[in-house]
């Protein structure tokens, strides 16, 4: 049996919720699971058509962490656990070295959650957390090398699978061509709306392609803080027919919308204390065929091989932006690139990345 601890679980949205998800049901190929994850809004209605056995932890948020360690706790004293995996060092950090000492464990780090000074109490809580972990996995190449130099040990690099390419219904396909309309090219963003994710200069780019490409279209899927300053910089640009925000969407809208576009876009940055640590949607892009242009700052070069299945560029140049979309759409070169991602992506399969989780138990 294999055991998870998360406070990131579906039906919340997000990557790290699609992650700890898309390895929980990878895990049952070779075993029972069973999770432990916090409650959320329809959380019982997706339980109940869930494979998995989960048991959810309610409460005040301040409390949830040490009620649901001793969850684990108990759990792992009464049964026989080939492997647990914590998808954050704080799901870990309640948990005996001791008790652990009878199975396998992983803690999976991301990058951000980890960025504290070396020597402060948060990084020395982050060190004696990870520390009691037989393996600590980073999501990219990127991410190792910035834990090290943080203090953290003994780290492996698996790279997140990907849950992608689902079946697309009839429904969501008609969406998604009314969005589109009879644009072209059309680039698309599926992401929160957050500074690092670098919305505002995609739109300024898609401004200056007009010119070459007057039926060009951008779509944004995704909430957050940057709502009203995407909403303000389009007015201000007069790109109201060109560029789509849809802040609300299905999962089958969602992968409609990557499905007919050209070239997924998200050059991230740095912005404050948080980098793009690895990028799966640069990989859910790809498991449709489609080309990725990624930012050069964080792990994007695990999941996009610039000049083959994409390209990187700096998400805070907005000429560098320009010159990676132009050459990208010329004499339609995203769809050997596309192609090229398409072949790619099936290295990220959840069959493939799990056997390298199970290899190391």
């Amino acid at each position: 049996m294999f055991l998870i601890s998360t406070r990131n679980f579906p039906p919340e949205l997000g990557g790290m919720q699609n992650l700890m998800e898309g390895l929980s049901n990878a895990l049952l190929n070779h075993g029972p699971v069973k999770v432990f994850a916090e409650a959320h809004n329809k959380s019982e209605e997706y339980d109940q058509i869930s494979n998995l056995n989960i048991e959810r932890v309610s409460g005040l948020k301040i409390f949830r962490k040490y009620r649901k360690a001793n969850l684990v706790k108990e759990f792992l004293s009464l049964n026989e656990i080939r492997a647990c995996f914590f998808d954050h060092w704080k799901s870990i950090e309640n948990i005996e070295k001791n008790i652990l000492e009878k199975t396998k464990s992983f803690c999976l780090i991301h990058s951000k959650e980890i960025n504290h000074p070396v020597g402060s109490s948060l990084n020395k809580r982050v060190l004696d957390a990870l520390a009691k972990a037989d393996f600590v996995i980073a999501n990219s190449k990127f991410t190792k090398e910035f834990a090290m130099k943080l203090g953290v040990k003994n780290v492996t690099v698996i790279n997140p699978g990907c849950n992608y390419p689902i079946t697309i219904n009839e429904e969501a396909k008609e969406f998604a061509k009314k969005i589109y309309e009879n644009s072209s090219p059309k680039l698309i963003t599926i992401s929160r709306l957050d500074a690092r994710k670098s919305h505002q200069n995609v739109m300024m780019t898609v401004k200056n392609l007009l010119p070459k490409f007057p039926s060009l279209k951008y779509v944004s899927v995704g909430d957050g803080d940057e709502r009203k300053n995407l909403l303000k910089l389009r007015k201000e640009l007069g790109l109201e027919s060109n560029v789509e925000l849809i802040f609300k969407s299905t999962e089958q809208e969602k992968v409609a919308l990557l499905e007919q576009s050209d070239v997924f876009v998200m050059p991230s940055v740095i912005y404050k204390k948080s980098v793009e640590g690895f990028g799966i949607t640069y990989i859910e892009a790809a498991s449709y065929g489609k080309p990725s242009i990624g930012g050069i700052y964080g792990g994007e070069g695990d999941a996009i091989k610039s000049g083959q299945t994409g390209y990187l560029c700096n998400g805070n140049d907005l000429n560098a932006i320009y010159d990676t979309l132009l050459k990208t759409l010329v004499n339609d070169q995203h769809l050997e690139l596309g192609a090229n991602a398409l072949e790619f992506s099936k290295d990220f399969s959840w069959e493939k990345i799990v056997k390298k989780y199970i290899s190391l138990i």
